[in-house]
């Protein structure tokens, strides 16, 4: 009987135990919030109050600042600041000479002191480093602060293999008094950046890529900004239940996601002559008294990647900005990334998608070289009728249109090609220095990014000697001496204007001249 007895305590103690123990897990800051009155309790989490909070995880390195619960230095694991640099990139910083920051918080309307105390915090950790390790996908950052019987945790969430950071704000009010709150969300940067923080080498003659705010809304997919705008004072004010805002650069992106189905208040200003900021309120919740309240809302900082921010948000792939040829650049991205993961190499891949556009349009490409070829046959009979007419040039162009005519040829047939063509360029130029997947992407020898110049040079001499060996086959559709010096220099200009344009691009317009080149001696040699 006592054996029996025993066992059923000793039972009953690992089942208390075994509950207790998961019990606490689970409701860990539930549990601070009912021994919130014993002050005692909270200094036990009073470990830490002064020195930064380091966070790592397989994406980030980050450092939040206690003194508002901010982060102050984020770092992406992945992405290193310069080509062959062991160093990480620095996407958010704080310094003297640039800003870049992302703040949240909270808020009360007409409550002076609560947002005394509660606007700023100073937050209060049980440790000053917080890792995610091997074996697990999440990882909790919790922040503490005890004011007034009321407690407010900020709860950073970090997910494996994602850019994206949930924050959340708990409420806990041990207070006598209902309190009404919301929460805010920032992004501000610097307008003009020193040349060290810049990713790519600043070159005045090429393309740039879209610097600037950017948002989201209920009536707007994506709706751009430039710095100078806010500047000017071209603010932003409106109210939206969905979307987000950002600040966008070249290849990385920092957004807030707004809270859903609440009114939140998107807006920007202008903090000083060098700084501008995009914020969102949401609307504010009531918390009564012995109550608690959860307001969430979701952080990206990182690269540009489309096909994971298509998931945080709608419309948040559209930071990719590939400008106004976005529904060409869009599609051949998804082409370019397809033959990527089957080929593995960014510049192969290139290579093979510069074939396809090329197969394309070779309809229209075989109509213009037989224009030019048929043009070449012509010309003996065009220098007759300019001699013979040359006292008269309105007879003198009536000829040459009746010539035209007669030999059922356009003379601009052979320009539609090219003006077809200059699209399809610009596009491939835009998603080119817009996609972060070939930043510092390799392709062979001294071509270790595509994303960037060729630091020797090599591939627009190459062009160059492709574009005059086409401009010299073609020489003989030009009888004015001006058009023949023209088309003689441009070679000489297209060179030199490609000198500081991506590899990957000049790699594509190689690939297209060489081309050219087989087409123009295969149908020329039908028209001699």
């Amino acid at each position: 009987m006592d054996s029996q007895r025993n066992i059923i305590i000793i039972t009953f103690i690992l089942i208390s135990f075994f509950l207790l123990n998961n019990w606490q897990k689970l409701n860990n800051y539930i549990n601070i919030s009912n021994n919130i009155e014993d002050k005692n309790n909270f200094k036990q989490i009073n470990l830490s109050n002064n020195k930064n909070i380091m966070v790592k995880t397989d994406k980030f390195l980050l450092f939040i600042n206690p003194n508002g619960g901010n982060i102050s230095k984020a770092q992406l694991i992945n992405y290193s600041e310069k080509l062959n640099s062991k160093k990480l990139f620095t996407l958010l910083n704080n310094n003297v000479d640039y800003t870049y920051q992302v703040n949240s918080g909270i808020f009360q309307i007409n409550k002076k002191t609560f947002e005394k105390y509660f606007t700023h915090p100073i937050f209060f950790t049980d440790k000053n480093f917080f890792q995610l390790k091997k074996n697990k996908n999440i990882l909790k950052v919790p922040l503490f602060f005890l004011k007034n019987n009321i407690l407010y945790v900020k709860i950073f969430i970090f997910k494996r293999n994602n850019f994206s950071i949930n924050i959340e704000h708990q409420f806990f009010n041990k207070s006598n008094k209902a309190i009404e709150v919301g929460i805010f969300g920032e992004i501000k940067q610097s307008i003009s950046i020193p040349q060290k923080y810049l990713d790519t080498k600043n070159n005045s003659l090429s393309i740039k890529a879209f610097r600037g705010i950017a948002y989201s809304t209920e009536n707007y997919k994506y709706k751009k900004h430039t710095f100078n705008d806010i500047l000017v004072n071209k603010n932003i004010n409106m109210i939206s239940s969905q979307g987000w805002i950002a600040i966008l650069q070249q290849y990385f992106v920092s957004a807030w996601i707004l809270p859903k189905n609440k009114k939140n208040i998107i807006y920007t200003k202008k903090i000083d002559n060098n700084t501008v900021g995009i914020n969102f309120k949401s609307s504010t919740n009531i918390i009564l008294p012995k109550h608690k309240k959860i307001l969430s809302s979701t952080l990206w900082i990182g690269p540009k990647i489309q096909e994971q921010m298509a998931k945080i948000a709608p419309f948040l792939d559209f930071t990719v900005d590939y400008g106004i040829l976005w529904f060409l650049s869009k599609p051949l991205f998804k082409l370019l990334n397809l033959l990527y993961n089957l080929i593995g190499n960014w510049g192969i891949a290139i290579i093979i998608i510069t074939l396809i556009v090329r197969i394309m349009m070779y309809p229209l490409s075989r109509t213009q070289y037989i224009t030019i070829a048929k043009m070449r046959i012509l010309q003996p009979k065009i220098q007759k009728i300019k001699k013979q007419y040359s006292y008269d040039k309105n007879r003198l162009n009536q000829e040459i249109i009746k010539l035209y005519k007669k030999e059922k040829l356009n003379p601009l047939g052979g320009c539609l090609p090219f003006i077809i063509q200059m699209p399809i360029f610009l596009s491939l130029y835009y998603m080119l220095i817009n996609s972060v997947e070939l930043r510092h992407a390799p392709f062979i020898f001294w071509i270790k990014d595509l994303s960037s110049q060729d630091p020797y040079y090599v591939l627009p001499i190459i062009m160059s000697l492709t574009m005059y060996f086409i401009q010299k086959t073609s020489k003989n559709t030009y009888d004015d001496p001006v058009q023949k010096n023209i088309m003689n220099v441009m070679p000489i200009f297209f060179s030199l204007f490609f000198l500081w344009f991506p590899a990957g691009l000049v790699l594509y317009y190689i690939i297209s001249n060489i081309l050219t080149i087989i087409q123009q001696k295969i149908i020329y040699s039908k028209y001699k």
